[in-house]
């Protein structure tokens, strides 16, 4: 599974970035796709989740400003940002989970928040 990532940047506080991840390769053997956040000097975290079969799971400090969704094809997964934040400020990973867990990583995008 190769996986892209795409759609970074600087962004003000309270303002809108929707990341792109496109998936290639053994996309069958994928049970979820999600996007993971590292910030300097903290561990990497998932910050949002989507399976197969389309359920959702969030961080609880993203929930109701970020949304996570995928194309019909399961081969494009996006997460939507809205009201950011200073402290959403990290490298974001798209990753795939299959059989032996979250296996597959992208290329992190970096998100900057700030004034």
């Amino acid at each position: 599974v190769q996986l892209q990532a795409s759609g970074g940047g600087l962004v003000l506080p309270g303002g809108s970035l929707r990341l792109s991840c496109a998936a290639s390769g053994s996309i069958f053997s994928i049970n979820a796709m999600g996007w993971y956040r590292q910030a300097p000097g903290n561990q990497r975290e998932l910050v949002a989740a989507i399976t197969s079969g389309g359920s959702t799971d969030y961080a609880d400090s993203v929930k109701g400003r970020f949304t996570i969704s995928r194309n019909n094809a399961k081969t494009m997964v996006y997460l939507q940002m809205n009201n950011l934040k200073p402290e959403d400020t990290a490298v974001y990973y798209c990753s795939a989970e299959v059989h032996t867990g979250w296996a597959y990583w992208g290329k992190g995008t970096q998100v900057t928040v700030s004034s």
